[in-house]
């Protein structure tokens, strides 16, 4: 069980750091800090607080996005024990899984949150950024990683 522990860490931490690189560089041509968005994630749990809590509230976002990298790496990581496909297929599934993460955390767990609302539409831009991510960085990534880890553990 040590080893499905440490490899749900290994993969998380990896995804979740592709995940945020691609936001912070994304972000970084339309001028948005990296303070800026940890404190926006971190708003998700404390509301308008984050924007005034200086450090406290970057390590805060930090936490709680590498918290939800986590989770997601453990969900497909434990159907991967259930559902063979997962394994045989993972890029294919792991694009599948990277879109439903976007659905559910968007459209069901962002609304859910204290972050504030945005005075403006979400860009196109945005929208095909926050979905590429997702797809690849969160989905794809941890498929990928997770068959490694999965055929390692069967072979030995």
């Amino acid at each position: 069980m040590a080893s499905a522990t440490g490899s749900v860490m290994r993969i998380g931490l990896i995804a979740g750091t592709l995940d945020i690189t691609e936001n912070l560089v994304f972000n970084a041509f339309r001028h948005i800090t990296p303070v800026q968005i940890f404190q926006y994630i971190a708003s998700g749990l404390t509301g308008a607080w984050a924007f005034r809590a200086g450090m406290e509230s970057v390590a805060l976002g930090v936490a709680i996005h590498y918290t939800i990298a986590l989770f997601w790496t453990a969900v497909f990581y434990a159907a991967s024990r259930r559902l063979g496909v997962l394994i045989r297929r993972p890029v294919a599934s792991g694009l599948v899984y990277g879109a439903m993460v976007y659905v559910i955390m968007n459209f069901v767990v962002l609304p859910l949150t204290r972050v504030p609302h945005a005075r403006a539409a979400v860009t196109l831009a945005s929208r095909v950024s926050g979905v590429l991510a997702l797809l690849f960085c969160i989905g794809a990534t941890i498929a990928v990683l997770t068959r490694r880890d999965r055929m390692r553990e069967i072979a030995s």
